[in-house]
């Protein structure tokens, strides 16, 4: 039989880490990608395993629209989602460079790397935000616990409270439902 109470402790357990985002950082990410798409330039997505549907999902709303019909499509692609470019990649070139490599043959100055991961210290995330810093391009990171190494290669750098990865990536989602929204509202 499920226990009621451990899941009202779980929820509770949510809610608190949600009253602990930071809503400025969320703020300065919406305003990076605005000036991005305002200029003409495109923005790239990736993660890992939830944070590969996330880049997904984020590339959809943006692609598409989320609350607001008539917002124009914006140029946003998840890097996550070619599955014979990231087994080749993967296989010729390792499965540290599957993202960065991508980033060589389409990143172009202006344009932004948009990174998730839950630890902050996926190999193949911070080489392709190396790669992304090497082109000129800007870079934004959700990460958690400490930041890791992204804290440092980033712009922008979005830690969510929560120790395990399923909170953090939860308080992801609430965060890029809100850039998404900001986005929405800034191009409507």
């Amino acid at each position: 039989m499920t226990d009621n109470g451990k899941i009202d402790k779980m929820i509770g357990e949510m809610v608190v880490a949600a009253g602990r985002i930071d809503a400025p950082t969320i703020g300065l990410i919406a305003e990076v990608l605005i000036e991005a798409f305002d200029a003409g330039a495109r923005v790239y997505v990736c993660g890992n395993g939830g944070s590969a549907a996330d880049a997904q999902h984020i590339a959809a709303e943006l692609i598409g629209r989320f609350r607001r019909e008539g917002r124009k499509p914006l140029p946003c692609v998840a890097l996550t989602t070619d599955t014979s470019a990231l087994t080749a990649l993967a296989n010729d070139f390792g499965f540290e460079r599957v993202f960065s490599r991508q980033i060589e043959a389409l990143g172009d100055k202006g344009d932004v790397l948009w990174v998730l991961s839950t630890s902050g210290k996926s190999p193949n995330i911070i080489s392709a935000a190396n790669s992304a810093k090497q082109r000129g391009m800007k870079v934004v990171a959700m990460t958690g616990g400490s930041g890791g190494e992204l804290a440092e290669l980033s712009d922008v750098c979005f830690t969510a409270p929560g120790e395990w990865s399923d909170q953090i990536q939860q308080m992801h989602q609430l965060a890029y439902h809100i850039i998404c929204e900001v986005i929405d509202e800034h191009f409507v």
